[in-house]
């Protein structure tokens, strides 16, 4: 069992940015790929941004890229998420999620382990 723990979301304004952290706790984080996703009121969950174990591979939702980055520390256990340019749009429920696969999926049903999730909201 992999245990993950969101935290940094909040109330921003459009143009402005957060940082998501997500705690890993269980077993070895250094073997699993982490991903983020978020998911609006009224709509599916949607990939956001995953990374490989060792941080040489990194994707993003073409929505987000450019304005998002996601990176690891894998020996304080936690991925992170780094949002920048933040639109209103980008208002969600953002969750961390690990993959015990190599190369890190898109797809919700490719992760084994979901944390509860932090609210971001931004303001127009």
């Amino acid at each position: 069992q992999v245990q993950l723990v969101e935290s940094g979301g909040g109330l921003v304004q459009a143009g402005g940015s957060l940082r998501l952290s997500c705690a890993a706790s269980g077993r070895t984080f250094s073997n699993y790929a982490m991903g983020w996703f978020r998911q609006a009121p009224g709509k599916e969950r949607e990939f956001v941004a995953s990374i490989s174990w060792n941080g040489v591979l990194t994707y993003y939702a073409a929505s987000v890229k450019g304005r998002f980055t996601i990176s690891r520390d894998n020996a304080e256990n936690t991925v992170y998420l780094q949002m920048n340019s933040l639109k209103p749009e980008d208002t969600a429920v953002y969750s961390c999620a690990a993959d015990g696969a190599v190369v890190p999926g898109r797809g919700p049903d490719e992760y084994d382990y979901w944390g509860q999730g932090t609210q971001v909201t931004v303001s127009s």
